[in-house]
């Protein structure tokens, strides 16, 4: 059985703009009844305190209050009436800044992702923020779970090959985030340039 040691709660601690691109190379892993499963973060991008395009932006609701903290606990919304993003909170409580995890290489119970996508290619298994959610099978119900308690359903895990990772798969490219209006060409987003699991929007680099 493979061991996961969660990233600890010291490493949320920072800006989201500092955390984003440390995760990338990291593992997120869903724990489930028939296994464990997930991969490497190869996307992601930060949404601050100060942000407009945040969902914490406006004030403290009872859809966005995992936002707010502690650092280290998910934040899971739904969005488009069809499908959820998975984001870790960062900085101390209060501050709702938080990392959306856009996507992961399909790496471990790769049969647990095939089931919940079913008909797809594994490439498109997990490219992309909806896609990784449903694959991984992470709804409303893991929101505020402990990313950092290797007990929880949903984790963030060091990765001990993590540097020898991003050196195949990088360099780090920072580019304006996706899909937003408000400060839309902040470069928050950050993707390994080389990994063929990072979503199918353009990536003009800023």
């Amino acid at each position: 059985m493979t061991e996961f040691t969660p990233l600890p709660p010291s490493f949320f601690a920072p800006t989201a703009a500092v955390v984003a691109p440390r995760l990338l190379g990291h593992w997120l892993i869903r724990r489930t009844a028939d296994g464990f499963c997930g991969g490497p973060i190869v996307e992601t991008e930060a949404y601050l305190r100060d942000d407009p395009a945040s969902h914490g932006f406006a004030g403290e609701t009872e859809r966005n209050r995992a936002m707010f903290g502690p650092p280290g606990r998910a934040y899971v919304y739904f969005i488009y009436g069809n499908h959820y993003c998975v984001n870790a909170v960062c900085r101390p409580a209060g501050q709702a800044e938080a990392v959306l995890i856009r996507a992961v290489e399909a790496d471990f119970g790769l049969e647990i992702l095939r089931r919940n996508r079913p008909g797809r290619a594994d490439i498109q298994l997990t490219n992309g923020p909806g896609k990784l959610c449903a694959a991984l099978g992470i709804r409303r119900e893991l929101d505020n779970a402990d990313l950092c308690d290797v007990a929880s359903p949903l984790l963030l895990a060091r990765n001990p090959n993590g540097r020898q990772f991003r050196q195949r798969r990088g360099p780090v490219v920072a580019t304006r985030r996706i899909g937003i209006a408000r400060a839309a060409d902040l470069p928050l987003r950050f993707f390994l340039e080389r990994s063929p699991y990072v979503s199918s929007w353009s990536h003009p680099k800023t």
